[in-house]
């Protein structure tokens, strides 16, 4: 069965995943209307799949010839096409982090679920090759983890106007909600505090170019008896830097387990050691993580039992960005509940 999909918004994954996913998966989605607020972006989508752009999320999310959305780009609209597709019953396939108070995130999580459409939120760190020989070598050679460093580096544009648009703004943790739906998939639990920190770019004081939290997965608010995540994401360094952008980046992820470590690059780089030595794996030849994700979202949709996969696991990486900005105001680590 062929899905018939509506694109809203043409991300920076569009071209490396979305695009490529969809062109491979022709048997399964069939790309009925494209929309993006950049108009010859959409129509030189468009043109590609035989099919017309459309002006505005909303027009698309009620055309009967679509019976799902591909929410591809935050753009202006955050989570707006979502609650379209629940007042129009259309299943929604999310690739982006929703910028949204944890009111709001509640209130779309009810919204979805009262609508009784599937949903699919994109998480690929957890999909992609090495994470999934990671899960793999905890299993059953490098034992649990103890303690993790996830670290994402982003360079930005050096003029002060380019500067301000690619910095996040103090409330901006859309980088963060990932990071931390990654380390919570690779431990296996759910953390239990956080504790908040964010350098923030003077004069304003409004903008940041470096966010830290320390998440501690210990039981019974016993501090440091459990594993340890260190998250961070850094705008710190100018783009024209390109030497020092590329000097000795940190791992995506590192994780010291019980019987060794290991070191993910993404997608599909992974060097571990244990008492044997070094290991090192390149999983090029694995199934791209855009066809993955797709594949899984069309079963979803074409199955029998609705499924919301992705939808919980959203909600309570919001829930624990928030509390890292509400630990970095108030100076103390918050207990999650």
């Amino acid at each position: 069965m062929k899905l018939r999909v509506g694109v809203i918004g043409l991300g920076e994954a569009w071209e490396n995943r979305h695009r490529p996913a969809l062109r491979t998966l022709a048997d399964k989605f069939e790309v009925r209307a494209v929309c993006d607020p950049i108009s010859h972006r959409a129509e030189q989508a468009a043109r590609e799949f035989g099919v017309k752009a459309v002006d505005g999320f909303r027009a698309v999310a009620q055309r009967d010839d679509v019976d799902a959305l591909l929410i591809l780009s935050e753009q202006w609209y955050g989570s707006l096409p979502v609650l379209a597709a629940c007042e129009y019953g259309k299943a929604v396939y999310c690739a982006v982090s929703l910028q949204m108070t944890l009111d709001e995130a509640t209130l779309l999580r009810h919204r979805v679920e009262q609508a009784g459409i599937a949903f699919m939120a994109e998480f690929p760190r957890r999909h992609a090759p090495a994470t999934v020989r990671l899960k793999e070598l905890i299993a059953t050679r490098l034992g649990q983890p103890r303690l993790l460093f996830c670290h994402k580096r982003t360079p930005v544009h050096e003029k002060a106007t380019a500067r301000a648009k690619m910095l996040p703004k103090a409330d901006d943790h859309r980088d963060l909600i990932e990071l931390v739906d990654w380390c919570r998939y690779v431990v296996g639990t759910e953390p239990t505090s956080v504790f908040g920190l964010s350098h923030f770019v003077q004069p304003t004081g409004t903008e940041s170019d470096y966010r830290m939290m320390s998440l501690d997965f210990s039981k019974d608010q016993e501090l440091g008896n459990g594993v340890v995540a260190q998250i961070s994401s850094g705008y710190y360094i100018p783009q024209c830097w390109e030497e020092a952008v590329s000097y000795r980046p940190p791992a995506a992820l590192q994780a010291a387990c019980e019987n060794g470590i290991a070191f993910i690059d993404l997608p599909a780089n992974l060097v571990w050691f244990d008492r044997a030595g070094r290991h090192q794996e390149s999983l090029e030849h694995e199934r791209p993580v855009g066809e993955q994700l797709l594949s899984q979202f069309h079963r979803s949709v074409t199955s029998l039992v609705r499924q919301v996969s992705g939808l919980e696991d959203a909600y309570r990486a919001v829930q624990i960005v928030l509390a890292a900005q509400q630990s970095q105001s108030e100076g103390k680590r918050v207990f999650l509940q």
